[in-house]
Order: structure tokens, then C-alpha cells, then sequence
């Protein structure tokens, strides 16, 4: 094991100077490089990228080598020009039930605080390319709060969410008290966070948590439809689109309102808008290069 992830760290480190395509290339062929997770491109045109969560024995527990194989895998899809966007989904069963209790457990206040503990989770929600979270069984304490990093959350019917740290006494520490208020309120926030209880896909979706549900056997490849979707559009422009939005959370409505103008008319520097426009014009599909 110590010599696959040397060997995963080299291919890594050698993708920067390598064509990024012979890097993914390797990196898709096969899963030796990963332990933890199942990496591949899907869609059509293979413009999607896949990670799935893989460790069923702990219902994908998200043990501190596992995340950073998560990163590691979203900086070569981010390296991918041919990747529009990404999905990151777990098992049916659980798409994580949440972080790897065994791991922390008998941590201390100088490591989690000296060693800034779970900072590198936060790679998902930095990610400029849209990040898609397909969500089925458990999304529990950690697992929650890495499909809240996610772009989009699409649940599976049987989907439950969850942030039940305080019944091991705790709290959420990689956003939860944070993404998940912005994304419920206030009240159903506090409620989950103080009591440990779980919530439903429905609820989730009319709580505005979850965008859309689908039956747990179809969730994987609507969300990779969704994927395609986006992916058909400038990757450009959706990383602005995606810059607008995000700031939402962070700004005013006065200085959101100002960050939006500024990448609209940034947008007009690009070939892309450019080709867009006229293929409206002309009645035709936009073919989108990019740039």
C-alpha cells in the first residue's frame, strides 16, 4: 500500500510537468491508485467526472485518507479540459455517514488546533468546476457537510441527513453549523444541530437543501445527466456563473450585485459569449471552445 500511494503521489507530481491527458489517462484506467475511492470520466462525450466513495465495510466513513484522495482526484479532473464537471456520490447504502470516529477519537486540542484538523476537506468547495453530489442512504455529520460543499445535491428517495455530532460531544466542524443554515434557515439548522436528528429526502428538498429526488436505482445517472448539461456549456463561463452565485453567501446584496456586472462584462472578452450570441442569432447550437 505504502508504494501505491508513492506511486499515485509521483503521477500527481509528474502530471504538472506531463500532459495533463497521459496523467488522467492513468489515473481513469484503473483504481490501483486510489484506496478509498473509485475514480473514472462518464457521459457521452466523457466530459463528466466520477468519484465515488469507497468504503462500504465503514458506510464510507470519511477517514483522513480518503479526503485527500477526494482532493487529489478533483485537482486532476480540475487539470482535465475535457472534464465540465464532477459528481461525487457513495454507495446506496450511504453516501458517507459521516467522519471516521475511530480516527479522532483520542485526538487533542494542540493536534486539531496546531494541525489545523479537517482544513483540506474544504478542497471540494474550492473546486472552480461545478460539483455535483449524488446523494443515497446516510449523509450523516461529515457526509452532510461534504454534499453541502457540492455545487449542486441531488438525494435519492431513501436519503437521510444528519448532523448528530452533538450526541458524541461535539459539533459540526467542516461547515455544517455554517452551509447548512444558509441552506435551511436558522430554525430546522438549530434543530438538527441541537438534537442529532435526521431529516428526509423530502424534506430536504422542500427545506431547500436538495435540489431535486429521484429513485435511489436512477439518482447516479441523473446526476451525471445533469453533469453532461453543464459540462455542454463554456466551462469558462460556467466557472464565472459559478463564482457569481457562490458569492452570494459572502457578500452584500450591493457588492454581489457589483461582483455579478463585473464577470458579465468579463464575459464579453471571451470567444465563447461571443459564439453564443451568434448561434442565437443564426438559429443554431453554439459550439463553445473555451475561450
Amino acid at each position: 500500500m505504502a508504494f501505491l500511494c508513492r506511486r499515485a503521489a509521483s503521477v500527481l507530481k509528474s502530471s504538472r510537468a506531463a500532459p495533463v491527458v497521459l496523467s488522467a489517462a492513468r489515473l481513469y484506467s484503473s483504481g490501483a491508485q486510489y484506496e478509498y475511492i473509485l475514480v473514472e470520466k462518464r457521459g457521452a462525450k466523457s466530459d463528466v467526472g466520477f468519484i465515488q466513495l469507497n468504503r462500504p465495510k465503514a458506510l464510507n466513513a470519511l477517514c483522513d485518507g480518503l479526503m485527500r484522495e477526494v482532493g487529489q482526484a478533483l485537482d486532476v479532473f480540475e487539470a482535465d479540459t475535457e472534464v465540465g464537471a464532477i459528481v461525487i456520490t457513495g454507495s446506496e447504502r450511504a453516501f458517507a455517514a459521516g467522519a471516521d470516529i475511530k480516527e479522532m477519537q483520542n485526538r487533542t486540542f494542540q493536534e486539531c488546533y496546531g494541525g489545523n484538523f479537517l482544513a483540506h476537506w474544504n478542497r471540494v468547495s474550492t473546486v472552480k468546476k461545478p460539483v455535483i453530489a449524488a446523494v443515497n442512504g446516510f449523509a450523516l455529520g461529515g457526509g452532510c457537510e461534504l454534499a453541502m460543499m457540492c455545487d449542486i445535491i441531488y438525494a435519492g428517495e431513501k436519503a437521510q441527513f444528519g448532523q448528530p455530532e452533538i450526541l458524541l460531544g461535539t459539533i459540526p466542524g467542516a461547515g455544517g453549523t455554517q452551509r447548512l443554515t444558509r441552506a435551511v434557515g436558522k430554525s430546522l439548522a438549530m434543530e438538527l444541530v441541537l438534537t442529532g436528528d435526521k431529516i428526509n429526502a423530502e424534506v430536504a428538498r422542500q427545506s431547500g437543501l436538495v435540489s431535486k429526488v429521484y429513485p435511489a436505482d436512477q439518482l447516479v445517472s441523473e446526476a451525471v445527466k445533469c453533469g453532461e448539461k453543464i459540462a455542454a456549456n463554456s466551462k469558462l463561463v460556467s466557472a464565472m456563473a459559478k463564482e457569481a452565485v457562490n458569492a452570494a453567501y459572502e457578500l452584500t446584496l450591493a457588492e454581489g450585485n457589483r461582483l455579478e456586472k463585473r464577470l458579465f462584462h468579463a464575459t464579453f472578452a471571451t470567444e465563447d459569449r461571443k459564439e453564443g450570441m451568434t448561434a442565437f442569432v443564426e438559429k443554431r447550437k453554439a459550439n463553445f471552445q473555451d475561450n
